[in-house]
């Protein structure tokens, strides 16, 4: 009695352990035990195993015995192999280990499933082709190159903040993606700088941004006596100026939201001035007209800024200058 007693304490309190270490359910371990022994069985006795057979394996959770049932129609055999619990050992233990960590990496996967779309510190930690992997902690993430920012140096040991974007079926099973050019990056750091934006006084009403060059985000206040703009900028632009440390010097762009689409348009095209707009609100087009010495400012560098409103206000914008000089621009 005191032997079974023994051997009862042993096979639990390995089980509890395993269970308690990888933060499982003692069923999933149990479940990894029985299909390791089942699969040592196949390997080491392949005489006696039929592929067209059913099997099942019972386990005695008090002693920690295990048999081999094999199931024909409603009779059930017992076709243990004489001393088949030594032999198996060694299989069973790294078929159950190999269980374990994927039903770790399940756990782990969950847990991240439920921060998506906000922000990890990470550190990157290989490439792979043009993928990169990156440590965020309990797992290794992948950022694509859709996801990387071209005028960005990505190196080894480097570390930044990226936007869980999502999780994917990789070759290896499922797995986190990381992104660098995701628009809401962007405003996951605005949130963690700015108490008003996080705690929505301040509302980011729209974003447009071209990765690693520029980004124009249109703010809004839902409370009376906020200033929007001010709230993002910061005494002194520390705030913004924290946000663009983030995104490696990526210049950002801080405009009121207006629900007028005229007045949009001119905040849009912050920082140039005296903006006259006309618009067709059915075909969705602006006609923009400002004096010569703001035309340049207006397009932007390869018309970026131009570029950037119409995707921040949806119209396609055409920019003439008062000696009626016109550059056509669009916000694809």
């Amino acid at each position: 009695m005191q032997k079974q007693t023994a051997r009862t304490s042993e096979f639990n309190a390995a089980l509890a352990q395993v269970a308690s270490e990888r933060g499982l359910d003692p069923k999933v371990v149990l479940d990894a035990i029985k299909q390791a022994i089942l699969a040592a069985f196949k390997k080491d006795h392949p005489d006696q195993y039929n592929e067209e057979g059913e099997y099942d394996v019972t386990l005695d959770i008090v002693s920690g015995e295990a048999h081999i049932i094999e199931i024909k129609g409603k009779k059930k055999a017992d076709v243990t192999p004489p001393g088949f619990g030594r032999i198996a050992t060694q299989t069973a233990k790294q078929v159950i280990l190999q269980r374990v960590r994927e039903a770790e990496k399940t756990n782990i996967l969950g847990e991240y499933e439920k921060h998506m779309n906000t922000l990890v510190n990470g550190m990157i930690l290989r490439f792979a082709g043009s993928e990169i992997i990156v440590d965020i902690g309990k797992t290794e993430a992948v950022m694509p190159v859709s996801e990387q920012v071209l005028s960005e140096n990505y190196r080894v040991n480097g570390k930044m903040m990226f936007y869980m974007d999502s999780i994917r079926d990789g070759f290896k099973g499922r797995e986190v993606v990381v992104s660098r050019t995701n628009p809401n990056l962007i405003i996951e750091l605005f949130k963690r700088e700015v108490p008003e934006v996080n705690s929505q006084a301040v509302s980011i009403k729209k974003i447009a941004r071209d990765p690693g060059v520029r980004t124009k985000v249109a703010v809004w206040s839902n409370q009376n006596g906020v200033d929007p703009v001010g709230s993002c900028v910061g005494q002194k632009g520390v705030r913004v100026q924290a946000v663009i440390s983030e995104v490696n010097g990526e210049k950002i762009d801080i405009v009121p939201f207006s629900e007028d689409p005229e007045q949009f348009i001119i905040n849009a095209l912050s920082p140039a001035t005296n903006i006259l707009v006309k618009i067709d609100t059915k075909k969705m087009i602006a006609d923009v007209t400002v004096p010569e010495d703001q035309l340049s400012l207006t397009i932007g560098r390869d018309g970026q800024n131009a570029k950037l409103a119409g995707k921040l206000t949806g119209f396609h914008i055409n920019v003439k200058s008062i000696s009626n000089n016109q550059i056509s621009m669009t916000n694809d």
